[in-house]
């Protein structure tokens, strides 16, 4: 496999090496290296903020995958970069994009479509796109908490239920309630082509603190984490009809983080194995926890390690364990506050810590 970055990356690791020396203006993180992983590709910047990506693999031609991401503004927009960190497509004039998540194989209009799905906070909605041409499938009207205004739609994750391949939506809010924050919706066809929404299930502890924006799904595995932003991660069911899929199965994360948990995503280094990954946002690290839980117990997620990035303040990220041209190990893409969007290779952040790297691409 060729590796057509090798000049683009030499160049951003030594601008992003450049920059390190202000890290002590930073907040500590005494469980993380203090030199920090630099980044193979940061991306060209948005016009106003980035705020999540989610990674599209293209599985006939893994060079032409795409990060999807999202630049948060009243006047925002949607974003596809190629593996170089060059905008290839815009989606414009959505207002207030927050979060994005894509999934595989969609049914609609008789075919299947890999689609992207955004929440559109001003507009209380959610807006679903093809892939990878960023075509518009819905209506417009995908209203989301009942048209509650003040809990403006911020968070996103897509379940695929393996059983069946149903696609569901997780959302959440600014705001809600302890028990019901989050909202999840099932994703199909109107009979027209389009994409319409069933509400299934109201769920999620919430502390009050502050909000509840970064969700994850595991899909194999059948579990949905989500950060509170002030207080830890909490782990649910992913499937709306399982037993209890109600009942919190986890609390962690509780520890060790300066401000905010924020952006949370999970490298699977085998079929039941990996990691997940929480943005320590304030410290400018990403705390490690396992994906398997601990020998006799699934739902115990101790701290592994935690490493350090050379994001900004990252509140989004998303990591595949397909290792694409330039990417070893697979490739981890984290928001910066400087708008763009820094992609790393796996084996560069396994290698500073002493992960592991996937056995095969899942």
């Amino acid at each position: 496999m060729s590796f057509p970055l090798k000049a683009f990356a030499l160049s951003s690791r030594l601008i992003l090496a450049a920059g390190l020396t202000g890290c002590d203006r930073i907040a500590p993180d005494p469980d993380a290296p203090k030199q920090a992983v630099v980044p193979r590709v940061v991306t060209a910047a948005v016009t106003h903020d980035t705020d999540d990506p989610a990674i599209w693999i293209n599985h006939a031609d893994l060079a032409q995958s795409l990060v999807i991401g999202t630049d948060k503004d009243t006047a925002g927009a949607l974003y596809a970069f190629d593996l170089k960190g060059k905008v290839v497509r815009t989606v414009p004039d959505l207002k207030r994009p927050n979060n994005v998540d894509l999934a595989y194989g969609l049914n609609l209009g008789g075919q299947t479509v890999d689609i992207a799905v955004v929440t559109e906070r001003e507009e209380q909605q959610l807006r679903v796109y093809s892939l990878p041409n960023l075509t518009p499938l819905d209506n417009g009207d995908l209203v989301v908490f009942g048209g509650d205004r003040s809990r403006g739609p911020m968070g996103i994750a897509l379940y695929t239920r393996p059983s069946d391949g149903a696609i569901f939506a997780i959302v959440g809010g600014k705001t809600g309630p302890s028990g019901s924050y989050l909202w999840q919706y099932r994703l199909e066809d109107d009979g027209t082509g389009k994409v319409k929404l069933t509400k299934v299930r109201e769920f999620g502890e919430y502390s009050g603190r502050k909000e509840i924006e970064a969700i994850a799904v595991d899909n194999e595995l059948g579990y949905i984490y989500y950060s509170d932003e002030q207080f830890g991660v909490h782990k649910y069911q992913a499937d709306p009809d399982a037993p209890q899929a109600n009942e919190q199965l986890a609390l962690f994360g509780m520890t060790g983080f300066a401000s905010d948990l924020e952006g949370i995503s999970i490298y699977k280094s085998g079929p039941a194995s990996g990691y997940i990954l929480v943005s320590n946002q304030q410290a400018d690290t990403f705390r490690i926890f396992p994906r398997e839980g601990t020998t006799g117990n699934p739902h115990d997620h101790p701290l592994l390690h935690s490493v350090r990035l050379s994001t900004r303040e990252s509140d989004g990220s998303d990591v595949t364990n397909v290792a694409l041209p330039g990417f070893p190990g697979g490739l981890f893409v984290a928001m910066s506050t400087d708008r763009t969007f820094h992609y790393y290779a796996w084996g560069d952040i396994a290698a500073a810590v002493g992960l592991k790297a996937a056995t095969e691409s899942n």
